[in-house]
């Protein structure tokens, strides 16, 4: 029987990927797999990560990746000025996408998937699918969120580890508020989400990815259940 390992941070698309995984993929033995790698929000979101896998009765496991953050300039790392953005803002997110970039890290979290896959295939023979929540980010999105990267870190699975482990991302091709109501009718409660990149306790409201979030409850036609310390639109 193939196992699955949810890539998950405890936001909208990585959570969503895990329901679909449990409830419509099938899979019974389920991984979430959290990185700490110095984010300020780690704690949000390593809460809403643990709630979901309790929900679906998977086990929950961190990595801690610290040299990541100290070499990341991302606003997700480091200390600088938010923009507090607008709605009419999000129809070109190119330049503000920039700063909160993190230096290769899908590849580095993909990379270290990779490795507990290989090393549960060794010891217990297991066998592991591993899932992200990539969704479709349009022409500006982040490199290593593209069908093209996960084909490649897919060639790369076939020949650095003892069998080729299948990356997939099921999301991939579908907008913010199309993932939303599929979670929706998968039973996610959004509430126990957390998507911000610099709020502590509550959703900040004005970063991109709560400005996001808000637009993909939006356009979904639902509720938005997020508590934000401002929201103006």
């Amino acid at each position: 029987m193939v196992n699955a390992i949810v890539l998950c941070s405890g936001g909208i698309d990585s959570v969503t990927t895990a329901y679909y995984v449990k409830k419509k993929l099938n899979y019974e033995k389920i991984i979430f797999l959290f990185f700490d790698y110095g984010q300020k929000t780690v704690q949000e979101e390593k809460r809403a990560s643990i709630i979901s896998a309790k929900k679906l009765g998977a086990k929950f496991i961190e990595i801690k990746l610290g040299w990541l953050g100290k070499i990341s300039n991302s606003l997700i790392n480091k200390e600088g000025e938010i923009k507090k953005l607008k709605r009419e803002e999000l129809k070109d997110t190119a330049e503000e996408s920039k700063n909160w970039y993190v230096p290769c890290r899908n590849t580095v979290f993909l990379t270290s998937a990779l490795g507990l896959a290989e090393a549960f295939f060794i010891k217990n023979k297991e066998i592991y699918d591993l899932f992200v929540g990539f969704k479709n980010e349009g022409k500006e999105g982040y490199p290593d969120t593209t069908p093209e990267f996960v084909k490649e870190m897919n060639k790369l699975s076939k020949v650095s580890c003892a069998r080729a482990f299948k990356i997939k991302a099921p999301l991939i091709k579908k907008d913010k508020e199309e993932i939303i109501k599929l979670g929706t009718k998968l039973g996610v409660d959004y509430k126990d989400s957390f998507s911000c990149y610099v709020g502590k306790k509550i959703h900040c409201g004005s970063c991109l990815a709560c400005k996001l979030r808000q637009e993909g409850f939006y356009w979904a036609g639902l509720k938005d259940p997020t508590s934000y310390q401002i929201k103006d639109n």
